[in-house]
């Protein structure tokens, strides 16, 4: 007896079928956000020149400003949108009746995106451009967040994971709309990451995909085979990927496995055993092993570390 469709929603691809599976992209991106606000200001109003260690974004909602850069004036009227990388001195003040602006400081551990925004020269992007046009609904829903409602009020919860959720839509929108102009700039910088980062997404897909058989992983499928289907060779990919993750890609695939084995041993359903044949190693003592060498711990003692009532191994 078939399962009933769910109103309103698309009868899914049967991938199961053709006996295939899809795993999304496992998201670990750590985004810090700081002094996000809007301001209205007059005529008379000016901000002495300064720096942050943090990217700024700032867009110009009604009237107009002049944003100084290293010593260069940009006029920002409404809707035009200015982009400063960490370092930079910047000073602002009001060309004509006051204006209103929004204001946003950000950073954010994913080093494509980094490697994106650190090769951009430009600094305004006019509100008739492509950049400030696309990242435009994005931006709207963030500003929403602004005029709060009973269920977003103070720092609530619910509020706060709105505000990160639209802030991700705005820098996915933000990275569509540039990265097609940076592939064009000079320099290696983004090519290299760009490659380290698809290195990264196969490692996950090995350990997604072969899960059960982690020891052929790491043994046989790892970085030989990813080296091959990307038609480079193996010390490239090596010297790529640590240039920019800082680790060699076995360490890294070392760690994805870590973290697979950390969340069966959080579950206290599972025994060591269970969890040593699910990762597909021979037996418990070549698993404690190499778990004792990532962690510093033994599989029994980090599950005491972090479950109050261990079953019995």
């Amino acid at each position: 007896m078939s399962s009933p469709r769910l109103p309103n929603r698309p009868e899914p691809t049967d991938l199961t079928a053709t006996g295939e599976e899809y795993f999304f992209p496992d998201v670990r991106t750590t985004v810090n956000l700081f002094a996000i606000h809007t301001r209205r200001v007059g005529r008379e109003w000016s901000y002495p020149p300064h720096t942050h260690p943090q990217y700024e974004i700032n867009i110009v909602l009604a009237g107009e400003q002049v944003m100084v850069v290293d010593g260069r004036s940009y006029t920002q009227r409404q809707g035009d949108l200015v982009l400063l990388r960490p370092g930079i001195v910047h000073s602002s003040y009001s060309s004509g009746e006051g204006f209103t602006y929004f204001c946003m400081h950000f950073d954010i551990d994913d080093k494509l995106f980094l490697s994106l925004l650190s090769r951009l020269e430009q600094v305004l992007f006019p509100a008739e451009g492509a950049v400030a046009r696309q990242i435009g609904p994005a931006l709207d829903k963030l500003l929403e967040l602004s005029t709060p409602n009973a269920e977003q009020a103070g720092d609530s919860v619910a509020k706060r994971m709105r505000i990160q959720s639209a802030v991700f839509e705005l820098f996915a929108t933000l990275w569509e709309a540039v990265s097609s102009e940076a592939a064009h700039l000079p320099g290696r910088g983004y090519v290299q990451a760009e490659l380290a980062h698809q290195i990264a997404s196969r490692l996950q897909g090995r350990v997604n995909q072969h899960f059960g058989q982690i020891d052929s992983v790491e043994k046989h499928d790892g970085i030989e085979g990813i080296s091959s289907e990307l038609g480079i060779s193996v010390s490239h990919c090596n010297r790529v990927f640590r240039s920019v993750f800082g680790v060699s890609p076995r360490v890294y695939l070392s760690g994805l496995v870590l973290h697979e084995a950390k969340l069966l041993l959080a579950d206290p359903q599972w025994t060591v055993q269970q969890i040593t044949d699910m990762l597909g190693y021979g037996n418990i003592a070549h698993f404690s092993r190499q778990f004792k060498r990532w962690s510093g711990q033994s599989p029994t003692s980090y599950r005491k570390s972090t479950v109050q009532e261990s079953p019995s191994d």
